[in-house]
C-alpha cells in the first residue's frame, strides 16, 4: 500500500466488485437526484422519453396535457410488463401490449380490457395507476428524478454547488446535440476524469490552449455538501490556435473564452465552455460497463447563425469526432482494463497536493469522502464496514 494518508488512495475493488456495485445502486443512485433529460426534449404535450435509471429502474418521463413533466416506472401494474419501448415519442394514451391496459400522461389508468367481466366490482381503473417518481425541473431546465420516496428536495440536495452558474443558466436552454457512448469501465473512473485536470496532459488541444494561459494552474477547487464540487473559472484564448479568428458567439454572463465546470454527485457534470454547455450523465450498467449520455445545449433564443456557431464550437471539442472526447473515453477504458486484468494493481492514488488548485486531486478525495459516508465503507478499505463514516465537510484551500 502506498505511503499516503488513507484519504489519498482507494482500493481498486471499488471499481470492479459486483457486490460493491449493487450497494452503490442501493445507497447512492437509489437515493440521489439524477438528471433524466432536458425539458426541451419534451416540448409538446404527451412527448416522452424513456430513461434507464442507474439504480436499475426503467422510467418514463412525460409532459402532460397540463404541461407538467412527470415520471413513472415504465412498468404496467398488471403483470409488470414494459409499457413503452421506444426511447422517445408522443403518447396521449399509453397502452400495454400484453393485455391492453391503458394509462394517460398523468399516470391514471383509463381502461382495463374486459374489466367488468373479469373483476366485477372488485377491481377497477382507480386501483391501477402507474407508480410515480419524484420529478423536479431546475438548474438549466434539466429534468431530475429521485426514486426515493423519502428524499429531500432537489434544492436541498444541490445546496450552493451551482452558484457559479446561476447567472449563466437563468435563460431558457435547448438541447441541440445528443449522443451516448457505452464504455468498458466503471462510472467512477469517468467522474474522476471530470473531477481532475491533471489529465489535460492527455489532450493536445488543451495543452496548446488552456494550459498555456495565465491563471490556468491557479484555478481552485471548492467542495460542497453531498459530494458536489466546482473548479474556478478561467478564460481560454482560442484565437491563438485558430489563426486569430474572433469567435462570433459567446454565452450570457460568461467572459469571452470562459470555462466553468461543476461536478454533481454521483455522476453528472456541467461543463460550460465559451459558447456551449455540455452535460454528461453517467449511467452504470454494471461494475465494468458504463453508458454515458452527452448533451450539447445552447440558448433557446438563438438565431440560426448563432446556433450554427455553437454547433461548430461543440463538435470541434466535444462531439464524437472532436478533439477531446475520444481521448477521455480511451483514457477511462484503459484504466478499467488495468484494474480488471492486473492482479497486482491494488491501489489507485489520489495523492496530488497543490494547494487545492487545478492539478490537486482534492476534488476526487471529496467525492470519495461522500461515497464512503453513503456506503458505510471506506473507499481505501471497502471490505471493512464502518458504523460511522466521516461527515463529508466541504473541501477548502
Amino acid at each position: 500500500r502506498p505511503e499516503f494518508p488513507e484519504t489519498h488512495f482507494v482500493s481498486t475493488d471499488i471499481y470492479t466488485d459486483e457486490q460493491i456495485f449493487r450497494d452503490e445502486q442501493a445507497n447512492n443512485f437509489n437515493k440521489c437526484w439524477i438528471i433524466a433529460c432536458h425539458e426541451s426534449e419534451l416540448q409538446n404535450a404527451y412527448d416522452y422519453r424513456t430513461f434507464n435509471h442507474p439504480a436499475g429502474a426503467p422510467l418514463i418521463v412525460i409532459r402532460g396535457e397540463d404541461k407538467t413533466v412527470r415520471s413513472f416506472y415504465n412498468i404496467c401494474p398488471h403483470r409488470g410488463n414494459t409499457l413503452l419501448y421506444e426511447p422517445v415519442g408522443n403518447a396521449k394514451r399509453i397502452t400495454c401490449i400484453f393485455h391492453a391496459w391503458s394509462f394517460n400522461a398523468k399516470g391514471d389508468c383509463i381502461d382495463i380490457s374486459r374489466a367488468k367481466q373479469g373483476y366485477q366490482e372488485r377491481f377497477g381503473c382507480e386501483d391501477a395507476g402507474l407508480r410515480e417518481v419524484k420529478t423536479s425541473i431546475g438548474y438549466g431546465g434539466f429534468v431530475w428524478v429521485n426514486v426515493d420516496d423519502e428524499s429531500g428536495s432537489l434544492a436541498d440536495y444541490i445546496g450552493d454547488a451551482m452558484g457559479m452558474l446561476d447567472e449563466n443558466l437563468s435563460m431558457p436552454l435547448e438541447v441541440f446535440h445528443y449522443h451516448k457512448a457505452i464504455v468498458d469501465t466503471n462510472y467512477k473512473l469517468w467522474h474522476d476524469t471530470n473531477s481532475e485536470f491533471y489529465h489535460d496532459y492527455m489532450h493536445y488541444f488543451n495543452r496548446i490552449t488552456g494550459m498555456i494561459q495565465p491563471g490556468y494552474f491557479e484555478r481552485k477547487y471548492t467542495g460542497y455538501p453531498n459530494g458536489h464540487a466546482s473548479v474556478g473559472s478561467m478564460s481560454i484564448k482560442y484565437d491563438a490556435y485558430e489563426g486569430g479568428k474572433q469567435r462570433g458567439v459567446g454565452w450570457p454572463g460568461l467572459t469571452p473564452g470562459g470555462w466553468i465546470l461543476i461536478d454533481v454527485f454521483p455522476g453528472m457534470t456541467y461543463n460550460l465552455r465559451t459558447s456551449v454547455l455540455r452535460m454528461d450523465t453517467a449511467i452504470p450498467i454494471g461494475p465494468n460497463k458504463l453508458l454515458i449520455e452527452f448533451r450539447g445545449l445552447g440558448l433557446k433564443s438563438d438565431t440560426p447563425e448563432q446556433r450554427a456557431e455553437r454547433i461548430r464550437d461543440h463538435n470541434q471539442i466535444w462531439g464524437p469526432f472532436g478533439r477531446n472526447l475520444h481521448e477521455d473515453l480511451l483514457g477511462v477504458h484503459g484504466q478499467g482494463r488495468a484494474m480488471r486484468e492486473r492482479t497486482d494493481s491494488k491501489w489507485v492514488l489520489h495523492g496530488r497536493e497543490e494547494n487545492m488548485t487545478i492539478h490537486d486531486e482534492g476534488g476526487m478525495r471529496h467525492f470519495y469522502a461522500e461515497w464512503s459516508r453513503r456506503m458505510g465503507r471506506m473507499a481505501h478499505d471497502p471490505h471493512t464496514p464502518v458504523t460511522a463514516p466521516p461527515v463529508n465537510a466541504p473541501v477548502t484551500a
